[in-house]
């Protein structure tokens, strides 16, 4: 079975529904009695969790493609971990694995939403961002909701994030013939062009988001990657060449708005361009999950693709981690470390 137990863990509760911005008096960080696994279940002392955008909807009460996180109860996320006791068939102590109860030092995780990792083959905060759910969303997003196509151009948004510098990485290995980037400070453009490869990238706060656009694709783009929403969905929408692509994957500009925002006012070139605009969920792409961590591993081990991660250790930075993510101050997939 395992070893002593640890008498108690601290886990994050949301105790009060943000309006707008997230606050720190939104969240708890409490502790929790730890007990034996029951039956069918293991024990994983997680080294890493996962904050993601999504996640500040599911602050909200509303009815939406997930549930929303309850009040008092402790949040969840992905994480990787070790297992520390074991009362599931095919699992031992000592492996490690990734399941969805994060936001917590331990969790008692039904064997059935465990997934074993190899730390041999990749760090294990890699199975959180560039082989797990924000990979797959880059890697599914471009190739199978976007229909992308060898000699396409590709815009961006959020471009340095985990996602987004994936899928300019991805656009560029598969024969793009531009890849445009999108990011919120100059360094992180630096980046995007020195470090991943982008053709051209700007920073939105240095001018209109369609005018920098048109200076970087004055051709045109054929595939618009959209992690942000508002004025760069319709300064794509006025690029987009003839039957154009769009994956509206996240709008993070808008998360924290108390106010309805405004859609795009040039929607109407939608028809004349007849271009297909698709939201994408990452989980209806899971059939893609093997060929996805065949092909990326491969591209990490060849150093064809890089990724960064911005870690922030200490569970008691779990709420600043999750903030600074809203604000941008990640560059590529943000981690709290618990290690």
């Amino acid at each position: 079975m395992s070893a002593a137990l640890p008498a108690s863990s601290r886990e994050w509760h949301l105790v009060a529904r943000p309006h707008g911005w997230p606050e720190a008096e939104d969240f708890a960080l409490r502790e929790a009695a730890v007990a034996a696994p029951a039956e069918g279940r293991i024990l994983v002392r997680n080294k890493y969790f996962s904050v993601d955008p999504y996640m500040r909807g599911r602050m909200n009460d509303v009815k939406s493609y997930t549930p929303p996180f309850k009040l008092d109860h402790p949040m969840d996320g992905g994480a990787v971990g070790e297992v520390i006791a074991s009362n599931a068939e095919g699992f031992a102590v000592g492996d490690h694995v990734l399941h969805g109860l994060g936001w917590r030092e331990i969790a008692h995780v039904p064997a059935q939403h465990a997934v074993k990792v190899d730390p041999d083959l990749a760090p294990l905060s890699a199975y959180l961002g560039v082989l797990g759910m924000t990979g797959l969303t880059a890697y599914a997003g471009l190739f199978e909701v976007a229909s992308f196509k060898e000699g396409d151009a590709v815009f961006v948004s959020g471009a340095a994030g985990a996602v987004g510098s994936q899928v300019g990485q991805l656009a560029k290995l598969k024969g793009a013939s531009r890849v445009i980037g999108s990011a919120g400070s100059d360094e992180k453009v630096k980046l995007l062009v020195e470090e991943y490869g982008f053709d051209a990238a700007f920073n939105y706060k240095n001018g209109p988001v369609r005018d920098q656009l048109k200076e970087a694709a004055p051709d045109g783009i054929d595939v618009y990657f959209d992690n942000v929403g508002g004025d760069h969905l319709e300064a794509a929408i006025g690029a987009l060449n003839v039957h154009g692509r769009a994956t509206i994957c996240g709008m993070i500009a808008q998360y924290n708005a108390t106010e309805p925002t405004p859609g795009p006012r040039n929607m109407a070139l939608i028809i004349g361009k007849r271009l297909r605009l698709q939201g994408m969920l990452v989980g209806d792409h899971a059939d893609l999950q093997p060929k996805f961590v065949e092909e990326v591993a491969g591209w990490l081990a060849s150093g064809e693709l890089k990724y960064q991660e911005t870690v922030v250790e200490g569970i008691e930075k779990g709420y600043d981690a999750f903030v600074g993510l809203l604000r941008g101050e990640n560059t590529g997939k943000m981690i709290v470390s618990l290690v």
